[in-house]
């Protein structure tokens, strides 16, 4: 990335790829990761965590796959299936062996002789589901059913649901009670407050090889607050555009001017509302400031 050498960067700082080494062990995020832990300790049932679209759900749940070494995991990503490609995606999880046109009764049967196999083992099952709020209906209801497989001891597995708020809506409806009554441990991802948004910001810096961690400006850090109400996924937005910008113009350290500019280009931003009148503007600006950097950086 263009501005790494001018920031003293390893790797790009803020970047949208859930990398787990960029997780964050602070505020929300450690105790959600504290509450699954224990939830799943414990065994029982379904575990939920919901939170708005951006605010590290999909880092979270890879950052428990990390953790989960004594545990054989499942992780579907895409909840989008019909209960047969739910079971299907379920056993090539755990590494079930089936012809493509195998009768579903013998697939079940399948997946329930090898979940009874880890429990002989000792071994926890946890089957965690990303982008819940998607799921069809039916899918969550055959869901619920495989969960029913168990011994006289315990479940023989767990499941973590992943999702937008939506998902709590959903399972509101009179026709999910079932799966509802099953969820034994919920948690709520919120959005970083001004304080920890600062540690966020210079967590990341560091992780990515910055020592500086005056490279935003206060001013800049309650902007960025204020325009990303919190959530992680502008953070790191209005962060990266505005490093490019500071780039772009020779800056060293990124002030409050750089962060308004990033905020004009950048969607869902408290500046959207103003987006229509300054988003020329401010794209012309932010693409100057870096062709200007790059001109210098390459002599011309």
């Amino acid at each position: 990335m263009m501005y790494l050498n001018h920031f003293s960067l390893t790797e790009p700082p803020f970047t949208l790829t859930p990398d787990t080494e960029f997780f964050f062990d602070n505020g929300a995020h450690r105790e959600a990761l504290n509450v699954l832990r224990v939830a799943l300790h414990g065994g029982e049932g379904f575990i939920k965590v919901t939170g708005e679209v951006g605010t590290g759900k999909t880092l979270l749940c890879r950052k428990l796959l990390g953790l989960l070494d004594d545990t054989c995991t499942a992780y579907i990503p895409n909840p989008f299936l019909n209960p047969v490609a739910l079971r299907m995606a379920l056993a090539e999880e755990l590494g079930i062996k089936f012809a493509r046109n195998i009768g579903q009764h013998r697939l079940l049967g399948l997946i329930t002789e090898r979940l009874i196999e880890y429990a002989a083992q000792d071994k926890q099952v946890v089957l965690l589901l990303d982008e819940v709020q998607a799921m069809p209906d039916e899918t969550l209801e055959a869901l619920r059913l495989l969960t029913n497989l168990e011994t006289e001891k315990r479940k023989l597995m767990q499941v973590v649901l992943f999702g937008q708020p939506e998902l709590d809506h959903r399972l509101s409806q009179k026709h999910l009670r079932q799966l509802r009554q099953r969820i034994v441990f919920s948690y709520q991802l919120g959005a970083l407050d001004r304080h920890t948004l600062g540690k966020y910001i210079i967590h990341r810096l560091r992780v990515a090889g910055c020592d500086n961690p005056e490279l935003f400006t206060a001013r800049a850090l309650k902007q960025i607050h204020r325009a990303s109400r919190g959530i992680p996924r502008l953070v790191n937005l209005l962060c990266h555009k505005s490093m490019m910008a500071a780039y772009g113009a020779g800056a060293t350290q990124i002030g409050v001017t750089y962060i308004r500019l990033a905020a004009k280009d950048t969607e869902d931003t408290c500046h959207s509302h103003r987006r229509r009148v300054a988003m020329a503007s401010g794209l012309a600006g932010l693409l100057a400031l870096t062709s200007a950097g790059l001109l210098y950086a390459y002599g011309l």
